[in-house]
């Protein structure tokens, strides 16, 4: 399927690894010309820069001139923007509740929701000049899933999911469409680094963290399809919602976790 996007430009968030790096690729394929932002390069995202039209920028979002930075690169670079993808997020495994401190669930606050915050508010000045034009917000479903461990990324996730309700009211019928992906658990480093919730559910299921990702995982978890969602299933259901295919979408959100929330 033709999704009409190639020459489009994007900015992703979040690039480096994972679902943005997913995301990146995805977009790179479509002829998507792509500004990725992140704290540090990986030598994936090298590669995509190298193969398709992405330029690489280093940048730390969790600070207040992060997002200007990124969106005025691409703004610099290609002298206009239809795409802005909120990937950023970050959680730490935790015993609970009371292990956080303020510092700690600012930091999380910071790069999980307001660096979406901030980007949207740095590029909606862009995408109202364009035509066509789309956020889509990576949020979670942890923002309606209790889940101690990861508290306060679950708070932030929430918030997102909000915030693009509240975005798409007040900008879709400007032409600017807001939506959100919420996915379960993604097979990406948030899972499967070192000290990741891998080796944290395989510590307590006493099995490797390869066992624990493919089967402990989605049978505690009750993953109806019996596997975790893979990044580049979240990342192909995100160039939909960017792409004119998607015109009519506004304002929702989107669930990919293999059938793990049961309810309605």
């Amino acid at each position: 399927m033709d999704l009409h996007l190639k020459d489009k430009v994007a900015v992703v968030t979040g690039a480096s690894k994972g679902i943005g790096l997913a995301i990146v690729e995805a977009l790179g394929r479509e002829g998507v010309r792509v500004v990725a932002g992140s704290r540090g390069s990986t030598p994936e995202l090298d590669a995509l820069r190298d193969t398709y039209d992405v330029t690489v920028v280093p940048v730390d979002l969790s600070t207040a001139d992060g997002a200007d930075m990124l969106v005025q690169r691409a703004v610099d670079r290609h002298g206009r923007l239809h795409i802005l993808v909120n990937n950023l997020g970050a959680a730490n495994a935790r015993a609970g509740f009371l292990e956080i401190d303020d510092a700690e669930w600012q930091r999380i606050f910071d790069l999980t929701f307001f660096s979406a915050v901030r980007a949207s508010r740095a590029a909606l000045p862009h995408l109202l000049e364009a035509d066509g034009a789309a956020i889509v917000n990576i949020s979670s479903i942890n923002a309606r899933l209790p889940f101690p461990m990861v508290v306060d990324y679950s708070a932030a996730k929430a918030g997102l999911s909000s915030l693009t309700k509240s975005l798409s009211e007040e900008f879709a019928a400007r032409g600017v469409r807001v939506n959100a992906i919420a996915p379960g658990p993604v097979r990406t480093p948030f899972w499967t680094a070192p000290g990741g919730f891998a080796d944290a559910t395989a510590a307590a299921a006493g099995t490797t963290a390869q066992e624990a990702v493919d089967v402990v995982v989605p049978q505690t978890m009750g993953i109806t399809t019996g596997r975790v969602t893979e990044p580049h299933e979240v990342a192909d259901l995100t160039l939909f919602l960017a792409s004119p295919i998607a015109g009519n979408i506004t304002g929702a959100e989107f669930v990919i976790d293999g059938g793990q929330i049961k309810t309605t």
